[in-house]
């Protein structure tokens, strides 16, 4: 490895006057080319005016921008002023966002214009001076990034493959969130693992990567997946919807397809598929929880395409999947990915035998495992056994090395992707006037995989209703991210617990699967 590692310039050596970078589109039907000639140019000039502005090496700056051009702009630039990038999707709310400054001890924040108060309201409890930037109009205490203007004669400091680029927040067991630290040199080891023999990217390829920005899979595919093998980026900015997603794929000519099972669930569901013509699409690959076998043979069916599924972590990069070269086994996880040493491991820290159920482990030696969580030495000890990073996930593996899921052996949420940690739920509703105590586990879901179930103590004199259920999701959603809420809620006179006086939430998600099961 070099003495010095930028990922920015990964995607700087592609900025030939010919070669587009991001194709964007709203949901209004406006649309913008970003070359990576202008994203190179645009994200220099950004770059030397956050020094100018007095950030320096190391700052933490926290991210909250849409799915829009200016969001590869300013990660770039903060990659190439060597600032600490913590990404932050649109979608949190202003206690969300006062726990990352706060923790983090920002320096900036570059926002949307549509963020700005959300932010601010968060700045009231954080007691923080920190810079504001805004892709807008300026305003208050609010600059332009448009208005920023840089300088040439300004050297931007040269990084090593050590220092960290992203402290990415994902959600815990218990407590806050916990801010994932990553290295610029884990986008070396994630391009070898994810673009060739998973995305399987050609020269000249349209690639659709779902994902927003603020999210782990944004970073991981849109952003230096696809920019890093110099391809172009199909970019929606809009809600989703299965018709118009399946119309977006086959008028834009998508070559490569990266989507949430859940988005796969929902196109599949859509009447007469066979009426898109998806014929460009030469790759389309799921992550984020397990695919249903219905919707590949869906897709395989009508469009004579195999949705390959992939499985992986904020944590990491992608661990196991079913890769372009292997013969699949349907209904498997696959198997782990080049350069990355995966196995299952029992409680005590040992591989087990080919059909045992154990954790889903990574070591220490795999060279995009995270470098610890930040300014969390106690957690960061409590993810491991031994050289062995703990996912939190179980499987078994057979005798020809594919992997078979088995489940979450903790209490966090897998829920169309999100990952929802039960303690951020609990939290909000116990904020409510009306909740003496509550309870929060993964149900299944159809479409979702898992769903967010409440299960909640009133407080005396409260009666329970459909009324209350909507008061209640309505209070999560302004707490914390909507994404967030409990789709389901019971009332219950108690729960279980230890001798301890700890709630016991695998008991309630043992109950769940059962209902559902009895119920399928």
């Amino acid at each position: 490895m070099t003495e010095f590692y930028n990922i920015a310039n990964d995607i700087d050596r592609h900025a030939d006057k010919d070669r587009v970078a991001i194709r964007w589109m709203n949901e209004n039907g406006d649309k913008r080319i970003v070359t990576y000639q202008e994203l190179k140019e645009k994200s220099d000039e950004l770059a030397s005016a956050f020094i100018k502005e007095g950030l320096v090496k190391g700052d933490r700056v926290h991210i909250l921008l849409p799915r829009v051009p200016e969001a590869y702009i300013a990660y770039l630039a903060c990659l190439k002023a060597g600032l600490v990038i913590l990404p932050g999707s649109e979608m949190l709310r202003a206690g969300d966002i006062a726990y990352r400054m706060k923790h983090a001890e920002v320096k900036a924040v570059i926002a949307d214009e549509s963020l700005t108060e959300r932010v601010d309201e968060a700045a009231s409890d954080t007691g923080l001076s920190f810079k504001r930037y805004v892709r807008g109009q300026a305003h208050k205490d609010w600059i332009s990034l448009s208005g920023l203007q840089g300088d040439s004669e300004i050297r931007l400091p040269q990084t090593r493959p050590d220092d960290i680029a992203f402290i990415s927040y994902t959600s815990g067991t218990t407590g806050g969130p916990k801010g994932v630290i990553h290295h610029h040199s884990w986008a070396i080891a994630h391009q070898q693992t994810a673009t060739g023999s998973w995305l399987d990217l050609h020269q000249g390829d349209i690639v659709w990567a779902t994902a927003g920005p603020g999210w782990a899979k944004w970073i991981w595919s849109p952003f230096v997946s696809t920019l890093g093998a110099g391809e172009t980026a199909f970019v929606y900015q809009g809600a989703f919807h299965p018709e118009k997603y399946l119309r977006l794929l086959q008028d834009q000519k998508v070559n490569v397809l990266c989507c949430t099972p859940t988005e796969y669930r929902m196109m599949a569901k859509t009447e007469k598929l066979e009426r898109f013509d998806l014929s460009h699409l030469r790759v389309a690959v799921s992550a984020g929880e397990p695919l249903n076998r219905e919707v590949i043979d869906t897709f395989e069916k009508v469009f004579g395409i195999r949705v390959r599924d992939g499985y992986g972590q904020t944590e990491n990069t992608l661990l196991i999947a079913t890769l372009k070269d292997i013969p699949p086994k349907l209904g498997s996880m696959g198997k782990p990915t080049p350069g990355n040493r995966v196995s299952i491991i029992n409680d005590q820290g040992e591989e087990v035998k080919a059909g045992e159920v154990g954790h889903i482990a990574v070591h220490r030696s795999s060279p995009a495992l995270f470098k610890g969580y930040y300014r969390d030495p106690e957690r960061t000890e409590a993810a491991f056994i031994g050289d062995w990073y703990i996912t939190g996930d179980r499987a078994r593996k057979d005798e020809e090395g594919y992997f078979w899921f088995e489940g979450r052996a903790d209490d966090i949420i897998i829920s169309s992707g999100y990952t929802i940690g039960p303690f951020e739920v609990e939290d909000a509703l116990v904020k409510h006037p009306a909740v003496k105590e509550c309870a929060v586990v993964a149900s299944p879901d159809p479409v979702r995989g898992s769903i967010v179930k409440a299960f909640v103590i009133l407080k005396e004199n409260v009666e329970p209703g459909e009324e209350l259920v909507k008061t209640l999701q309505n209070h999560v959603k302004t707490v914390t991210a909507p994404y967030k809420y409990p789709r389901e809620i019971e009332f219950v006179d108690s729960l279980p617990k230890t001798t301890s006086g700890k709630i016991r939430r695998v008991e309630l998600r043992e109950l769940e699967k059962q209902r559902k099961n009895a119920g399928a």
